[in-house]
């Protein structure tokens, strides 16, 4: 399992986009190969400064949905409404009781 973390801050004013255009493609993300849930969590001390957290079976499914249309349109309209570059992580749960880092 991977989960995928984008942090994005977003200029004051465009704010409204972007959860309009989340709003949108939220269940056409959902929908892909591979993906279990899409979340869109606030900043509890600034509002503008907003995080996606993805769930994929394997890293070549969020690969695949990084490289096609859907992700391609979103992604240019979505980071013109930044007040900075985002900030990205794919991350492996580690299971530490049986001590198995990859």
């Amino acid at each position: 399992m991977i989960t995928r973390v984008v942090k994005m801050r977003f200029n004051e004013t465009d704010l409204q986009d972007f959860l309009e255009l989340f709003s949108q493609v939220k269940p056409l993300i959902e929908k892909q190969t591979g993906c279990h849930d899409v979340h869109l969590l606030q900043d509890a001390d600034n509002p503008q400064v907003l995080f996606t957290i993805s769930h994929w079976s394997q890293l070549e499914d969020l690969e695949n949905y990084r490289n096609s249309a859907l992700f391609q349109n979103t992604w240019s309209k979505t980071k013109k409404l930044f007040s900075h570059s985002a900030e990205a992580w794919s991350l492996h749960s580690l299971d530490i009781h049986s001590q198995h880092v990859k």
